[in-house]
């Protein structure tokens, strides 16, 4: 089994045809998570009718939050063995699943993340992709200094899952925090295919642009202070395990 998790925030405008194209990748057991922080531009009906006619489409309520919380309330409900991430307004290539189940099949592998063809909100190129744009790859240093780690082409074990929850509250962009803590559990495998079209346009949360020097400063302290508790939270818990196994 596997989920799709999406976190859902008035997105009449292009919802139908995303939905269409991930339940196209799905199979019968697999599930659509849709973590709902609001529909009142007209969505709430739509998502309705994809959840009468479909009984792989679980809709819940989000925590009004902000993205990272309702991404994070997606995650908990998931129950498959891998987890994808998916924004609400990009469209899936047919194999996109099909191709990121093959790189797992790793048992060293915690997460993966495909390249993705940058269109416009016609779905027309715009003669870039995600890796050429955020120079992709593995590092901690290197995705410190420029994040790759894009989430709408991300796929996480649910293994690693359960150590990456929760997201602490001073992080603000939950798909770094995930893959530079899956850096930690194992392999993460960069795939060098476009499995997705990755919308650009107005009303993205995620822009091609920087924010003040401040801010990208407090951002990364606030990461790297996060990631190295985790690391440390991890480390006393897998010792005290080890020890009431060697003492039951």
């Amino acid at each position: 089994m596997k989920s799709v998790a999406m976190a859902f925030y008035n997105g009449a405008k292009y919802i139908d045809e995303q939905i269409r194209s991930i339940l196209d990748n799905m199979e019968e057991t697999d599930e659509l998570i849709i973590s709902v922080d609001d529909a009142s531009d007209g969505s709430e009906a739509i998502l309705e009718d994809w959840v009468q006619n479909d009984q792989r489409i679980r809709i819940i309520k989000g925590p009004g939050k902000g993205v990272v919380k309702n991404f994070e309330n997606a995650f908990k409900h998931c129950r498959g063995e891998i987890i994808f991430l998916s924004d609400q307004d990009d469209v899936w290539k047919k194999n996109k699943m099909r191709e990121i189940e093959r790189v797992f099949e790793d048992p060293k592998v915690m997460a993966v993340v495909h390249d993705a063809q940058i269109v416009d909100e016609k779905l027309s190129s715009l003669d870039q992709t995600t890796f050429e744009w955020r120079n992709s790859g593995t590092g901690f240093w290197k995705n410190m200094k420029k994040n790759s780690y894009i989430g709408c082409c991300m796929a996480v074990r649910r293994s690693a899952m359960k150590r990456i929850l929760p997201i602490p509250d001073d992080i603000w962009i939950h798909d770094q925090w995930i893959g530079l803590l899956s850096e930690q559990l194992g392999k993460v495998v960069f795939l060098e295919e476009p499995l997705i079209y990755y919308r650009r346009h107005g009303g993205n949360v995620t822009e091609l642009t920087h924010g003040s020097i401040t801010s990208m400063i407090k951002k990364r302290y606030h990461m790297i202070m996060g990631i190295n508790h985790r690391v440390k939270e991890w480390s006393r818990h897998d010792k005290q395990n080890q020890r009431h196994t060697e003492n039951p």
